[in-house]
């Protein structure tokens, strides 16, 4: 899997930026991929506890026949995200040929970071094997001072960081291809 987490421009990036929007771009390589589905679903998590836990996409459901499984040894998504002036945490996953966009609720802060935990935490990636794919965290705060980086390398359980750090609110994608 290689991510990369910019735009080519770096005028759309100073924009996207200035607007509060995040921009993933991310890409999955490997023969094992061709003829699979694909799954994510989320869990949202308030004041340490799972409240929810739903589907993002379940592509074997999908109602278009050549979009319920990967016909590629590449497969790639793009996720957009943003918190809006409602408190709510937007986010549009691209995938080929069709888009879903979700809406969570969130916290009134600007302070939520949309992390590549695949890539973070060096995920091998097996078909069958469900793995942490993304999360939409807010930093662990001490001494004044915010800390993304801490949390998602922490080595902690992912369902516990809000209990481990004091995190009011997140959200952790997981993902499996069968």
């Amino acid at each position: 899997m290689t991510t990369d987490k910019t735009v080519d421009n770096s005028d759309i990036r100073r924009l996207l930026k200035f607007e509060g929007i995040q921009f993933l771009k991310m890409s999955f390589h490997g023969d094992e991929l061709v003829n699979k589905s694909y799954r994510i679903t989320v869990k949202e998590i308030w004041d340490g506890e799972i409240k929810s836990e739903s589907d993002v996409v379940n592509s074997i459901a999908l109602p278009v026949e050549n979009h319920k499984r990967i016909n590629d040894t590449i497969f790639t998504i793009d996720i957009i995200s943003k918190l809006t002036l409602k408190n709510k945490l937007k986010m549009s996953f691209h995938f080929p040929g069709f888009t879903t966009e979700r809406q969570f609720d969130a916290i009134e802060s600007d302070n939520y970071s949309l992390r590549n935990l695949a890539e973070v935490n060096k995920t091998t990636i097996e078909p069958g094997m469900k793995f942490y794919f993304l999360a939409y965290i807010l930093p662990y705060e001490k001494d004044g001072k915010t800390y993304w980086c801490a949390v998602e390398n922490s080595g902690k359980v992912i369902e516990n960081w809000g209990k481990e750090f004091g995190i009011k609110h997140y959200l952790v994608f997981e993902m499996i291809f069968e």
